[in-house]
Order: C-alpha cells, then structure tokens, then sequence
C-alpha cells in the first residue's frame, strides 16, 4: 500500500471562528493573523493506493465557484487535483474511490467540476461515498450550517449514480469513538461535533496507523481541549470527541496528518504536565521513509 499528500492550495479564514473562545493573544503565536485577521490555512487530500484502488480522501474547494464566493476565501497558491496529481502519475480517470469525510465546501468543492453550463463529476470512474448521517443533514442543513452546504457539490454525484453512502449503525459509548469498516486498510472514526456524521479514516500500514484529521483537528494548534472552532456545530461533542481521540492516538501511537495547517503536515503526539501534545512535526514523506 502507498500514501500520498495531494496538495490543492490555501485559503484563508477568520481566526476568532478558527479557534473558538481562546483569546488571540494565544491563537494568534500558532497562526499568525493578517490586517484583517484572517489566517491561512492548507486544503490537503490524501491519496491512498491500496491493491487495485486509488482511493482519494476529500477534494479540497476545488475552482467552479464565482469570484464573489472566492473573495471572502482569498485562494492561493491553487492547483486542480488533476495537477495535483500529475506527480504520482495519477489520472483523473484512475481514481476508483472518493472518501468524502463530509460535505462543507471546503472538502467536496473539487468532487465536481463544471463543463459548461453543466456539473459532473470530476472524476467520472470514481465511487464516491459519504456517510448517510452527513448526506441526509446536507440535504436538509440547518440554518447555521447551510452556507457550508452547496448543492452543485455533491449533488451531481448523486444523478451521475456515482454516490454510496455509508450507513453508520447506533453507538454509543462513554469511552471510545464508534469506528466502521470502509476497506481493507482504512477504517472510520465517526464523530459529530463539528457536523452530523464527519469521518476520520485511520489507515493501517504494517504496524503504524495514519489519521486523516479533517476538522476534528484542523491543525498542530487545536490538539489543547480547549481550542474547539466556532465553525463547530456542537462544541461540547467536539471535546469529548477531541478528548477520546487524544488519549486513544497517544496510546497507540497514531501519526496525525493535517488537512488544514498550513505549516505542519503531520505530527506525533506525547503527555505532557499541561497534557497532550504534539510532539514531534514532519512531513508524511519523511515519515514514511522512517
């Protein structure tokens, strides 16, 4: 099995939603904040490339939007996901698998591209698959989540039939995450806080495990409990979600790769007297030559 990080740009976003009710004199050492006080952040797929699958987790906000809706992101530094790919010799076509960890624009906006005046999917042999929980709520979003929800994104995967979604049975339990099947390396931590149904794939390689972190945890700065985004629809989920999480990776030694930071890739976690960590920051390529 292989792993790629498929780099798709940078946008910025609005660092008090960013980071909650940690006061900027804190949040503002780990990221620091423009005139404006947006800070920068990275949209980072991940490839994996397991037998005969090259399965791609999320799609970054991809290009199709208006320069309305691009001027309050400030996209830079873009690329499409077919450049993106370009490196590891990757078609749009080879593509067998999309894993959508959920649907806010800013992880499904490159499932579809446009055409014309039509949407379609952009990579047109993929299965795409998203939990059900995530499909339902984007169809009917509430009213604070629905300008995260654009239907051009993931609609058209549905009319194209290349739409699965995941359906995640009851669970409940004080002391772990609920974790589901999606091949044979990659398994799910489901978790709700930050939205209904978000899934964060584990990937099992020989005796290592790499987490892909989406908005559970955007970047090295939201490991401490209490740096939770405004962005999330039920904080207090989104720590005890955090919480679980830290002490099961830290445990087990899991290597978190980072969707959105800007400036770290992935890390390693440890305890500390505060406690837990990061402990130590590279990049996926060094990891995976270690």
């Amino acid at each position: 099995m292989q792993v790629f990080s498929v780099f798709t740009g940078k946008f910025k976003l609005d660092g008090g939603a960013m980071f909650g009710v940690v006061p900027k004199s804190l949040w503002n050492k780990w990221n620091p904040a423009d005139e404006n006080n947006l800070c920068t952040w990275a949209l980072r797929c991940l490839l994996v490339i397991e037998g005969d699958r090259k399965i791609l987790i999320d799609t970054g906000m991809g290009d199709k939007q208006d320069a309305k809706f691009f001027s309050h992101y400030h996209p830079h530094e873009t690329r499409t996901l077919k450049e993106a790919l370009q490196p590891y010799h990757i078609l749009l076509e080879d593509i067998t698998d999309v894993l959508l960890t959920h649907l806010h624009f800013d992880h499904v906006g490159g499932a579809v591209q446009k055409n014309g005046e039509n949407y379609l999917p952009t990579f047109p042999n993929a299965t795409y698959w998203v939990s059900q929980t995530q499909w339902d709520l984007a169809l009917q979003p509430n009213a604070r989540e629905k300008a995260s929800f654009l239907k051009e994104n993931f609609m058209p995967l549905q009319t194209a039939g290349q739409l699965k979604c995941i359906q995640i049975p009851p669970f409940k339990s004080d002391t772990t995450l609920q974790e589901i099947h999606f091949s044979k390396s990659i398994s799910c931590l489901v978790v709700n806080g930050h939205t209904q149904g978000m899934l964060i794939p584990k990937i099992a390689m020989a005796e290592k495990y790499l987490v892909y972190m989406a908005d559970l945890l955007p970047s090295v700065a939201h490991i401490p409990l209490p740096y939770v985004m405004g962005y999330d629809m039920q904080p207090l989920i989104t720590l005890q979600e955090k919480e679980l999480f830290l002490k099961e990776a830290c445990l087990k030694n899991y290597t978190l790769f980072f969707e959105h930071d800007a400036m770290n890739e992935c890390c390693t976690l440890q305890n500390t007297e505060k406690g837990i960590r990061m402990k130590e920051c590279f990049t996926l390529q060094h990891w995976l030559s270690t």
